[in-house]
């Protein structure tokens, strides 16, 4: 099995979604909780889109 984004609804309704692993570790998240099935889906394909080129960078301490 494939990693996975899941979609969800939280206890507030809002949309969310997570990436789980193939053995259903959670990897990532949206972060945030979105109004619309549709707006959490266009997070889900932001990502889709922008991480394979995303650079690596260590943070400022």
């Amino acid at each position: 099995m494939a990693a996975k984004f899941e979609l969800y609804k939280d206890a507030k309704g809002e949309y969310r979604w997570r990436l789980k692993a193939s053995n259903g570790q959670v990897i990532a998240t949206g972060g945030e909780g979105y109004a619309s099935a549709a707006n959490a889906k266009a997070g889900i394909a932001s990502v889709q889109k922008n991480a394979p080129t995303a650079e690596i960078v260590e943070a400022a301490k």
